[in-house]
């Protein structure tokens, strides 16, 4: 089956506007549902990715993953108070195989703390791929391929 590429911008694009507006408002429990249950997500460096390098600084390779992610997140975690604000550029479709529709658009994460100071917490791109087997477009996989050098504090939060 093919999606005509008209419904999948609009549907990805769709999905990922959705997609920031969750973790910037914290609704983290709601995150894991922007995916479906054989997923795999992770953010790793653009320097490991160019020398073919695997380490990730956040690997999850199911949506049970995610969910205990969030839970250690809220239960476990200890990160400094802070608001992200997501900024996510219009996707490209890459390709697509039947109900899989690959697409790559950039991301910038701003970052506010208690001090009131915004800075520019990471930047990359998302390499994903779409799931539209069912009636609602879930991600496949989230690949953040993050071009800041330094992340100031632990990664807790998802990008």
């Amino acid at each position: 089956m093919s999606i005509p590429q008209e419904d999948a911008q609009r549907a990805i694009d769709d999905l990922n506007a959705a997609y920031g507006l969750c973790l910037d408002d914290e609704r983290l429990e709601q995150w894991p549902e922007f995916f479906v249950e054989e997923c795999l997500y992770q953010i790793i460096a653009r320097e490991n990715v160019d020398n073919g390098l695997p380490a990730a600084v956040m690997y999850c390779d199911s949506k049970g993953m995610l969910i205990d992610r969030v839970v250690a997140l809220r239960k476990a975690n200890v990160f400094p108070e802070h608001f992200n604000r997501h900024l996510t550029g219009r996707s490209v479709i890459t390709g697509q195989e039947g109900n899989i529709v690959s697409a790559e658009s950039s991301y910038v994460v701003f970052q506010t703390r208690n001090d009131g100071e915004t800075h520019i917490y990471n930047a990359g791109k998302y390499v994903d791929q779409f799931d539209f087997t069912d009636a609602e477009v879930r991600l496949r996989s989230r690949t953040c391929v993050y071009d800041t050098l330094r992340i100031p504090t632990l990664l807790a939060t998802p990008i």
